[in-house]
C-alpha cells in the first residue's frame, strides 16, 4: 500500500510511510518479556504488506483481529520543523502525536530488497529504544525512508 498522504502539504511532507494493519498473530514465537508483545500485522484491505511490531502492552492494549493506522514520520512537528533530540517540549500548542494514541521514537537501522516475482518489495528494520518493528512493503512505499533516518511511529486504533 502506498503511503496516504494528507491534503496538508505540511503535514503530508512529513509523513514517510501510511498504512492500515489488523493483528493477524501475537507472540509468535513465545512471550519474551511481562509488558512486550510482538505482533504479526498485515495490512487492510489489501494484505500486500507484513508489519512486525513490538508494542508495550501495558501502556496500549491491542489484541488480534484489531485494526489499527500505522504511521512513520520525521517530525511531530506540524510545521515539519526538525525535533530536538535531546528534549520533547509537551508545552508546545499542536503535535502531529495529537492525533494518535501510540508514539514511538526510533531509527531505520536496516533495510533489505525481498524476492517476490509480482512487485519489488523491501524490508524495513527500525528500533525504538530496543523495541522492533519490520516493514514488509512495496519498496516505493517505503523510498522515503532510509538506514539511518530517525522517525517517529504512530498508531491509532480504526473502530
Amino acid at each position: 500500500m502506498a503511503p496516504q498522504n494528507n491534503n496538508d502539504s505540511s503535514t503530508s511532507s512529513i509523513i514517510k510511510y501510511e498504512a492500515m494493519f489488523e493483528t493477524i498473530d501475537q507472540d509468535p514465537d513465545g512471550k519474551k518479556f511481562d509488558r512486550v508483545s510482538r505482533f504479526v500485522c498485515r495490512s487492510t484491505p489489501y494484505g500486500d504488506s507484513e508489519l512486525t511490531l513490538d508494542v508495550n502492552v501495558d501502556v496500549y492494549p491491542i489484541e488480534i483481529g484489531a485494526k489499527f493506522t500505522y504511521v512513520l514520520a520525521s517530525t511531530l512537528n506540524t510545521d515539519g520543523s526538525p525535533e530536538d533530540p535531546t528534549t520533547y517540549d509537551q508545552s508546545k500548542k499542536e503535535s502531529l502525536a495529537d492525533e494518535y494514541e501510540y508514539v514511538m521514537h526510533g531509527k531505520c537501522y536496516k533495510k533489505t530488497e525481498e524476492d517476490d516475482d509480482a512487485a519489488e518489495k523491501t524490508a524495513t528494520y527500525i528500533s525504538f529504544g530496543g523495541l522492533l518493528a519490520c516493514v514488509k512493503t512495496d519498496a516505493k512505499a517505503m523510498s522515503e525512508v532510509d538506514v539511518d533516518d530517525r522517525v517517529y511511529c504512530l498508531m491509532r486504533k480504526i473502530a
